[in-house]
């Protein structure tokens, strides 16, 4: 989360620091259109019923594509999976790098040019990256993201994304060329599963999705966003991730709300379990009423035949790097951290729930906020958010929230909004963010395309063994698998919202939709994620997980 974008047996690697009227549609009216956007859907895919789910862990670390941790996937020896292209109803094929076998190697075939390499150099291909650490930072803003998807034309990536700018963007901004060799570009690098022991064993032992994308073609907060409020409400970039602290206790006040709010206003319980830093924070400021260090995890989730006191919906916060003081410390996978010192942070969680109290009711989500400026082959999708531009009528950098309505509820008048006004003039020259009545040209890129694909991966005794779903995801539809379960009415798995195998559109506009609370468009068109699991089965109830890690390396370790 960089800017620039009492148990005494607690683990010693735990460590603690420290609207819609903005389409000028009346507000009664507005409530009135969200429920008749509510009987749109799709038909149900979901196996058995939902509601043995009662809890739900959210695990989001940092910065990395579908390709740089699971591109090589497929390929990994006596695998249980194959690699594409893949029919919407194989669950065994894995769209990852198009790669072969050459002995002990994999031999890669996607690439980005280099513009400045000498001849014979100019194709950057994709590469197993040995490096752990990786750094400089690379470039994942609002801008570089659009030229990294098309880089001769970023303003039409919906259009056209053929992921071609990642070597070129990087090379002028993160990743300055200090010779060139095979392995210099780091966007273009991956890991496997002797990089990423314990990732690629849940990998292959539960289910995950190779269709699921971060939330906004860009950074940190914007997705985060997403991630707990279904929009980003105009906002563009990580340096204004800090939120208003006045009136307290602070945070950001999305018109439309945040899923903490549909929590609280349903008496539905939360916890962020944090490290140094709590991610709801962003909409909470400083209010600590729901926050628990993380050392106080195996608290809430004792070893059987004890009882589970997790909440209904848990987010796990890694140790957030905001400062190079915080390196030694940060275990969010964000470079420069190592990647290790962050899988083994995640495999420590994973281990205490698999073996505790709480596990045969509980569902755990692991994923990325966004791809982190490395290289993904697969072109961002259109949201699924109804054919609207953007899911609550907010363009970007013309913020609006609740922080001093009603003046910030107009556009661009949100709070903390400055550098995302500059970031969206840096996409589109003609907006005018400074006009006394600013409007966003309709020809310029806004909130109706994904971000590139990132790891998701859904660990629960539910989940179905080695299964990949291709159904198009985002942030959002944790929200949607959230509000179905605890926020619906009808939260069984006959007559759901899930889409059916093999259709990828992600676009819910024809089917009808059984009502549940929902914060904008976004969740309220996205899949639920229900594809993943048998609730009838409970097929993985006992199904061991990799063993915890304790690592930090930068390095690959020699052959």
């Amino acid at each position: 989360m960089r800017t620039q974008d009492s148990v005494d047996s607690s683990p010693s690697w735990i460590r603690i620091g420290g609207p819609m009227d903005r389409w000028n549609v009346p507000r009664g009216a507005s409530l009135v259109l969200f429920a008749l956007l509510a009987s749109i859907a799709v038909a149900a895919h979901a196996k058995g019923d939902l509601r043995k789910v009662n809890h739900v862990i959210i695990v989001m670390q940092e910065n990395h594509s579908f390709d740089n941790y699971f591109g090589a996937l497929p390929y990994v020896p006596d695998g249980p999976y194959h690699a594409g292209p893949c029919r919407g109803n194989d669950h065994r094929c894995v769209d990852g790098l198009t790669c072969e076998r050459k002995g002990s190697r994999l031999e890669c075939k996607n690439w980005n040019l280099d513009a400045d390499a000498p001849p014979g150099k100019r194709k950057v291909q994709a590469f197993n990256l040995t490096n752990y650490c990786p750094a400089p930072d690379l470039n994942h803003e609002w801008l570089g993201s659009h030229q990294e998807a098309n880089f001769d034309d970023p303003r039409n990536t919906l259009r056209q994304s053929p992921n071609d700018g990642f070597v070129r963007v990087n090379d002028a901004t993160g990743q300055i060329d200090i010779g060139e060799s095979d392995t210099e570009d780091e966007t273009m690098g991956y890991y496997d599963q002797a990089d990423l022991p314990f990732y690629y064993g849940l990998a292959q032992t539960f289910a995950i999705s190779d269709r699921y994308f971060s939330s906004v073609l860009g950074p940190t907060l914007p997705n985060r966003a997403y991630s707990m409020a279904a929009t980003s409400f105009g906002h563009l970039t990580t340096d204004e991730i800090v939120p208003p602290l006045v009136p307290p206790p602070g945070g950001y006040r999305p018109i439309t709300g945040t899923i903490l709010d549909l929590l609280d206003g349903r008496g539905v319980t939360w916890t962020d379990f944090l490290s140094n830093l709590p991610s709801t924070g962003i909409f909470r400021g400083l209010d600590p009423t729901h926050l628990v260090p993380v050392n106080f995890l195996p608290a809430f989730a004792p070893p059987k035949p004890g009882v589970c006191a997790l909440p209904a919906v848990s987010f796990i916060d890694s140790f957030f790097g905001l400062s190079p003081a915080d390196l030694p410390l940060e275990n969010d996978e964000h470079p420069p951290s190592s990647i290790k010192k962050g899988e083994s942070f995640v495999s420590q969680i994973v281990n205490i729930l698999r073996n505790s109290a709480c596990w045969d009711d509980s569902v755990i989500f692991i994923t990325y906020d966004e791809h982190g400026g490395f290289y993904d082959h697969v072109s961002p999708p259109r949201a699924p958010q109804g054919g609207a531009r953007n899911p609550d009528g907010i363009d970007p950098g013309l913020c609006a929230d609740e922080s001093a309505p009603p003046v910030s509820e107009q556009p661009g008048f949100g709070a903390n909004c400055t550098i995302s006004k500059i970031d969206a003039k840096s996409l589109c020259p003609e907006f005018d963010p400074l006009a006394l009545h600013p409007t966003y040209p309709a020809s310029c890129p806004n909130f109706d395309q994904l971000g590139f694909r990132v790891p998701f991966m859904a660990v629960s005794p539910f989940s179905k063994p080695g299964y990949v779903s291709h159904v198009v995801a985002d942030h959002s539809s944790m929200l949607a698998f959230i509000e179905k379960r605890f926020l619906s009415s009808d939260s069984g798995g006959g007559d759901g919202d899930d889409k059916e195998d093999g259709d990828e559109d992600g676009d819910h506009r024809h089917q009808p939709r059984a009502m549940r609370a929902h914060l904008t468009l976004r969740d309220l068109y996205a899949t639920t994620l229900e594809d993943l699991f048998d609730f009838d089965r409970t097929p993985s109830l006992s199904t061991p997980v990799p063993p915890p890690e304790d690592d930090s390396r930068c390095q690959q370790s020699s052959p």
